[in-house]
């Protein structure tokens, strides 16, 4: 079974290869991913991030959901020294660095959850897959044709962080201007909610985030800092290589 939709703000596509008919699951998928979407986006006058936001409801009133989520900002935060940070002096808060992994990876155990046991869910090239092995290629970050990796994965979850996108949006919050240490990195890791989040909180470290993402427990790092100059951990899971360095 195969489905594509546009959520989020990016193509969310979903692809279950066991036996059976996983309509429902599927169905369960995307709905949460809308409600995620109406519920926590920052471009919503009516979410429940923009109601925080302005006063109209405290952090003690929020839902466990996004309590869940401002508790996941925080540690980045902390972990980070700040560098990491969704309440930037001159903006809104925007915890989507956060909601997307965790939401994601959410979908991904409603999956599981459901009797999946072989899918792949790709959210704006942000992965989180089970039954491999899967090959996800990571984009090039000067060349849209262009991959600059193929990483194989079974179990666990994939995610990016660049400047091709959307410019410099990530901002250093240590110093408030963006990021630009790194042009790329790409942390794998056994769930989305990390790898998403580590992803991003470490481009905002700038070149030092390599170091800091490799660090943190069962993380591996791809990386193209601003000098174009590769970095990667010895157990990232290239592709063809073998298994003793994946």
């Amino acid at each position: 079974m195969q489905r594509v939709e546009h959520v989020m703000g990016f193509p969310v596509s979903l692809r279950v290869d066991d036996e059976g008919d996983f309509t429902g699951a599927a169905d369960a998928v995307f709905a949460w991913l809308r409600e995620v979407d109406e519920r926590f986006s920052p471009f919503r006058p009516d979410s429940e991030v923009c109601r925080l936001d302005r006063g109209e409801i405290t952090a003690s009133e929020v839902s466990p959901d996004l309590a869940e989520v401002l508790a996941l900002c925080e540690e980045y935060r902390l972990a980070t020294g700040g560098a990491f940070d969704v309440r930037l002096p001159g903006r809104g808060l925007d915890p989507c660095a956060v909601v997307k992994g965790w939401s994601v990876q959410r979908a991904a155990d409603l999956l599981s959850a459901a009797g999946a046991r072989r899918f792949v869910l790709n959210a704006g090239g942000d992965v989180a897959a089970a039954g491999g092995p899967w090959r996800v290629g990571v984009r090039h970050p000067e060349h849209a044709d262009r991959l600059c990796t193929v990483l194989e994965l079974t179990d666990g979850a994939v995610a990016t962080s660049a400047r091709y996108e959307r410019g410099d949006h990530i901002v250093d919050g240590r110093t408030g201007r963006p990021a630009t240490g790194l042009l790329s990195l790409t942390v794998v890791a056994s769930s989305l909610t990390e790898a998403d989040s580590v992803a991003t909180a470490a481009f905002a470290m700038g070149a030092e985030g390599v170091g800091w993402a490799a660090a943190r427990p069962g993380c591996e790092v791809f990386a193209v800092d601003a000098g174009r100059q590769v970095l990667r951990t010895a157990g990232f899971p290239v592709a063809g290589e073998p298994s003793a360095a994946a």
